[in-house]
């Protein structure tokens, strides 16, 4: 099949392949140390396409989370908020895929950093001329205190003891993640790894982070936390539950354990609860219903609120401050389940279980849970994965389902 063409709009008589166009973005951004974005909405949003955010700054930029008064960027907030900052990487140079060309929106309106903004484009434009087989693919590494994984036997006994916990009725639910750790490639191309995972599951925000302070995260999600369409129609989901999809094509012939149902009506009633908080009853609800998440199915509930007829334009960022982290990452009640997953897990989940999206881009924003996620090591990288836990849950089996979904990730480290 031959590649599609984009034209680089402010890179005037230069055209190239996508995949060349993310590689020599990467190659720039990385060898001038500026935090760089890439992402793509799932296809059958309006806007499913492949952008690409880089942060001209070259400072932190750790920031509140109100989405009202950003500019246009990328958020990244880890599982656990320090200070309750997130952060963020303005879009200075912003590149859409959109109609079979790639065009910026933000590149030629900076006021500052014009000298960044040079050696930008002169740089961009030289890799741009290259093969993508000759770039070294530089990237911003972590460099954990240790490369321990999470074993089979320890996890399983904490989930005997998340079990005998909510037995005693400490809690209803708690979600327990682990890390699997899997060597890489002499060269990852990650660019490669990015449009793997594109084509593996289009209905998924595929995401590739990289700055000096984050290090790299790749990752597929299938939840989405909040989005603000240009309509201001703000929209969130429960989603909770998991079997392998197997050979099932007619999703309503799907069949749930009372385990999974209940699950999925805790993340349901959690979200309704906030709702409640604020005082917001104008909202709508649809699920739940059986949805695929590559060879995975969940349970998923849509809301739906329209901002405007509520006269509620900051509710964005206040859902964000209520949602976070969700019963559907952590547990309910939050404080108690929190409690026990600090106690008992043995690693940092870093930006496992976080969020991440664009903000104010098109006006748009969308932020989704940062699962299905790895974190790129120098010659290893951690597969992260979790499993919601109820007093009827089976060790064996919450292990099995952490092992499927850590196969979802690692679907893009394919040649």
């Amino acid at each position: 099949m031959k590649p599609k063409i984009y034209s680089v709009a402010t890179l005037p008589n230069i055209t190239a392949t996508l995949p060349s166009i993310l590689c020599a973005t990467l190659q720039t951004a990385t060898t001038l140390q500026l935090p760089l974005a890439i992402w793509r909405l799932p296809v059958q949003t309006e806007n499913g396409n492949c952008h690409i955010a880089v942060d001209f700054s070259g400072k932190s930029k750790w920031v509140g989370a109100d989405l009202e008064t950003l500019p246009a960027g990328f958020m990244v907030s880890p599982f656990v908020q320090p200070d309750g900052k997130v952060y963020f990487i303005q879009a200075d140079f912003h590149f859409q895929s959109l109609d079979n060309q790639l065009f910026t929106s933000c590149f030629d309106t900076i006021k500052d950093n014009f000298e960044v903004k040079e050696k930008f484009a002169d740089l961009l434009q030289t890799y741009l001329q290259q093969s993508p087989t000759d770039f070294a693919f530089p990237t911003f590494y972590s460099y954990p205190d240790s490369l321990k994984q999470t074993t089979q036997a320890d996890y399983e006994q904490q989930v005997k003891t998340a079990v005998a916990a909510m037995e005693k009725g400490k809690f209803q639910k708690v979600v327990l993640s682990r890390n699997k750790l899997v060597s890489l490639p002499s060269q990852i191309d990650l660019a490669q790894v990015f449009l793997n995972l594109c084509e593996a599951y289009p209905t998924a925000f595929i995401s590739l982070v990289t700055s000096p302070e984050l290090g790299t995260w790749v990752g597929a999600s299938p939840e989405l936390l909040i989005s603000i369409d240009k309509k201001r129609i703000f929209r969130t989901v429960a989603l909770a539950a998991t079997q392998p999809k197997g050979a099932i094509t007619n999703l309503q012939e799907a069949l749930w354990r009372q385990k999974e149902i209940e699950e999925q009506a805790l993340v349901s009633r959690y979200i309704i609860n906030c709702f409640k908080k604020i005082r917001l009853r104008e909202f709508e609800e649809e699920g739940p219903k059986t949805v695929v998440a590559g060879n995975l199915m969940h349970l998923r509930t849509d809301f739906e609120v329209d901002m405007e007829a509520v006269n509620f334009p900051q509710l964005g960022t206040v859902m964000l401050q209520l949602l976070h982290p969700t019963s559907a990452v952590c547990g309910m009640p939050k404080p108690e389940a929190m409690d026990f997953i600090i106690k008992h897990e043995k690693h940092d989940r870093k930006l496992y279980a976080g969020y991440l999206g664009q903000v104010n881009i098109n006006q748009e924003t969308h932020l989704f849970v940062n699962l299905r996620c790895m974190e790129i090591l120098k010659k290893h990288a951690f597969l992260y994965a979790g499993a919601g836990l109820t007093k009827d849950s089976i060790p064996e089996r919450e292990w099995n389902e952490t092992e499927l979904k850590c196969k979802t990730v690692s679907k893009g480290l394919k040649e």
